[in-house]
């Protein structure tokens, strides 16, 4: 799981017929102190996540993995909305 914030949407008109439905999230990677790195995703939202909080990631087989999301070409899933970091 990498920590993330989102940053935007994506809309696309045309796509993988097993993606409809699905909103499409900006994501940008940050350290565990909050701050931005420099990468930037598109991840499916299995959550209801908005703009400007901060999220956890999958990717991989793990983005698949979440709810609904088994048999769609998924790379990265938002699973989860931070509430609090302490260390």
């Amino acid at each position: 799981m990498q920590l993330a914030r989102v940053i935007g949407t994506v809309v696309a008109t045309r796509k993988d017929p097993r993606l409809e439905g699905f909103k499409l999230l900006v994501v940008r990677l940050q350290t565990p102190e909050g701050k931005d790195e420099s990468a930037t995703i598109v991840a499916v939202d299995t959550v209801g996540a908005g703009m400007g909080e901060r999220v956890f990631i999958v990717q991989g087989s793990s983005a698949r993995m979440a709810r609904e999301c088994g048999d769609k070409p998924i790379d990265a899933a938002v699973v989860g909305i931070v509430d609090t970091v302490q260390f």
